[in-house]
């Protein structure tokens, strides 16, 4: 057996999460980790938050959340799709009305610590092709928001400012020429800034099978890649097996994001794995997780955890309905929490997360999940349990 097999083998038996480049195998589930090696000194720790965010005006309700980003002022942004919302709960909205409540929100809500509602605006307008299904909320350092689509004529990225002032848009809807090209995307996932570089990275994603980089500010184009650092390939691939050989290629890239010590990592979804990168495209290492996950993959949304070296990295995955706590120096999986479910602290398709300058956690759920839930940070502990379940608040 070649040196580096023999490593991966031993890996995989401590840790239950292989990182070693080209040569995957199967990772252990996380509930069998503690049993496998000793338990991490610590792990990060959270409690739901079920009085966040309050009650929506207006009889306002949400379609499936799709978007999540927390900005410099500490306010939470979210997208949803307004088309999702059944007809039984928007029957104030009929011609005539067939009753008082509810009505359907605006795209894009933004919501202070307190949970108050402070913003609302979106949808079609002057000077743009607004998504045919929005997908991704992104706030950059500067203010300014960024949304992409993954509907079958989403080719486009939007960029506008707090208030919702149109400010640019790249691509243009309903073109598009492969997961080479400079121009347009194919049904883009989400958005991530890396300020220290002037850049954005887009997760292009569900059409095409790539990262593309642009500059902050004029949206031109810089650079991209696909898995393993190549250039990508839009040749016909089977279907996911977890006892198949690794794919060469992303399999509906849903999301990167970019670290302070400059490694990009890439929820390669479907393939249930994570691929990291030098901010070149240089292939680092990767990771798979719960990999007998079918469907829709395991591997959802990242973030990162707020201290300065970034230790953990909290991960979304929306099939088994929780998030994962990873040590970001060796992609072990510490804990997880959640479960299924319509109560705080459970989830009805865990979508996107990111967290805000105290290191409390944000989620948002698509499907008819429809909402945005907060888990309040309470410092780092002894992990106990691998999984978690629902982190309700103790009992007085």
């Amino acid at each position: 057996m070649n040196p580096a097999r023999s490593v991966g083998l031993i890996l995989v038996a401590l840790a239950g999460v292989l990182c070693i480049p080209h040569a995957p195998l199967a990772t252990a589930s996380p509930s069998s980790l503690l049993t496998q090696a000793r338990a991490p000194a610590g792990a990060p720790i959270f409690e739901v938050d079920p009085f966040w965010p309050k009650p929506l005006p207006n009889h306002w309700v949400l379609g499936s959340t799709i978007g999540l980003s927390v900005d410099a002022q500490d306010h939470v942004w979210i997208i949803h799709r307004p088309q999702t919302v059944e007809d039984n709960l928007k029957a104030a909205e009929f011609t005539p009305p067939i009753g008082v409540c509810c009505k359907v929100a605006p795209p894009v809500l933004e919501f202070d610590q307190a949970g108050n509602l402070v913003g609302s605006w979106g949808g079609p307008g002057a000077g743009y092709q607004w998504p045919e299904s929005n997908h991704g909320i992104t706030v950059d350092s500067r203010g300014n928001v960024w949304i992409g689509g993954n509907g079958n004529t989403d080719t486009q990225i939007l960029k506008f400012d707090r208030t919702g002032r149109f400010l640019l848009q790249i691509g243009r809807q309903g073109t598009h020429n492969g997961s080479n090209d400079l121009e347009n995307f194919w049904r883009p996932a989400k958005i991530y800034e890396d300020p220290s570089a002037n850049e954005v990275y887009i997760a292009d994603g569900y059409g095409n099978r790539r990262i593309v980089v642009l500059d902050r500010e004029t949206g031109q184009y810089k650079r991209h890649w696909g898995a393993y650092g190549s250039k990508p390939d839009d040749s016909p691939v089977p279907p996911y097996s977890p006892d198949a050989a690794p794919s060469r290629h992303f399999n509906t890239v849903h999301c990167t994001i970019v670290s302070k010590d400059g490694l990009v990592y890439v929820c390669d979804r479907v393939n249930d794995r994570v691929q990291v990168f030098r901010t070149d495209g240089t292939f680092v290492k990767e990771a798979f997780f719960d990999n007998r996950t079918l469907r829709s993959g395991s591997v959802w949304d990242m973030t990162f955890s707020r201290d300065p070296q970034q230790t953990y990295i909290y991960m979304a995955n929306g099939v088994d309905e929780k998030v994962s706590i990873v040590l970001r120096s060796t992609l072990e999986v510490l804990t997880g929490f959640g479960d299924g479910g319509r109560q705080p602290g459970q989830f009805f398709g865990v979508h996107n997360l990111d967290t805000d300058s105290r290191g409390n956690l944000y989620a948002t759920e698509t499907y008819t999940g429809a909402r945005v839930q907060r888990f309040l940070y309470k410092g780092v502990g002894p992990v106990t349990r691998a999984v978690q379940g629902v982190l309700w608040p103790p009992t007085p």
